[in-house]
């Protein structure tokens, strides 16, 4: 069904209901629309797990906001949302997944009863090197002569709902938001135009996005919340600014590093050429005692 936005609203980021509302019952709907819309399914949420177990210590929550819930199929989701650039932020996918897999599983059960998991990450930086917004990871067994695709057999079938033997294990959904350009083609499109913006498109068509209307307006919260949620605006615009202001003074420094030891590398040719130190220090612009301070470490 299309839906036109009201005018004049300003929404609450995704990140902020996530952390503040999402887990209540009634914003379900809310979660269960992003979530089918990314999976391309219906998805229906039976429970909001507890994320905070599966940190080790305080600061395996650092820049993200994990929640984690059970759909109708005993299935477990997490969605993590990430702000800053992290090297091995691949390492850390797999490790939240695996950890998910162990987590629930109780001492001394069969292997059969590990519940399949599905990792979905809305990620503010550019992971890895790709120009799609949205990519999707999933385990395959392929033969290496006939390159047929493993599939269950027909008791693992029936007892696992799953056809291939991939299927079992985690599958991964990355959004990469600074790719998408807000154009729209889809209804995933029209959530990820939320994510990014947190606005809703003028009209739109994807299941949840009419509770986020609905719920997730700004000027109907009340005094206390909105404050919290401002401050937690001006608290990630700080961390923007410090971030950036610690790249621009490695930039600088691995200029500055880098004109200098293109300077060594002109002196050093220039003296093994035969150029004396007098003219080296002339062309280059620098000292005799630089010359030879540099000549030195060679």
């Amino acid at each position: 069904m299309e839906r036109k936005r009201t005018k004049d609203r300003t929404f609450i980021s995704f990140d902020w209901a996530m952390k503040r509302l999402l887990k209540r019952k009634d914003s379900h709907v809310i979660l269960e629309g992003f979530l089918s819309e990314l999976f391309r399914q219906n998805i229906k949420i039976t429970e909001i797990l507890d994320p905070e177990s599966l940190a080790e210590h305080a600061n395996d929550r650092t820049n993200r906001v994990d929640l984690l819930c059970k759909n109708a199929l005993d299935e477990h989701i997490i969605v993590e949302l990430q702000y800053h650039y992290e090297m091995d932020y691949f390492q850390r996918i797999l490790f939240g997944a695996s950890k998910l897999v162990t987590q629930y599983m109780l001492q001394g059960a069969p292997y059969r009863s590990i519940k399949k998991v599905f990792s979905v990450h809305i990620l503010y930086f550019n992971l890895g090197d790709g120009h799609d917004y949205v990519y999707y990871g999933q385990t395959q067994f392929t033969g290496m002569h006939l390159h047929d695709r493993l599939k269950l057999s027909l008791i693992q079938q029936k007892e696992f709902n799953r056809l291939f033997a991939g299927e079992i294990f985690p599958e991964y959904y990355l959004i990469k938001i600074p790719n998408f350009d807000k154009s729209l083609s889809d209804t995933l499109d029209e959530w990820i135009y939320y994510l990014k913006t947190s606005e809703l498109p003028e009209v739109y068509h994807a299941q949840g996005l009419d509770e986020v209307e609905k719920q997730l307006n700004l000027d109907q919260m009340d005094p206390e919340t909105k404050s919290k949620y401002m401050e937690m605006l001006q608290g990630l615009n700080v961390s923007e600014d410090v971030l950036t202001s610690y790249w621009k003074e490695g930039l600088a420094e691995g200029e500055q590093r880098g004109f200098e030891r293109g300077i060594e590398s002109s002196v050093v040719r220039m003296f093994k050429s035969g150029l004396d130190i007098d003219r080296i220090a002339q062309i280059q612009e620098i000292s005799r005692a630089d010359v030879e301070s540099i000549l030195s470490k060679f």
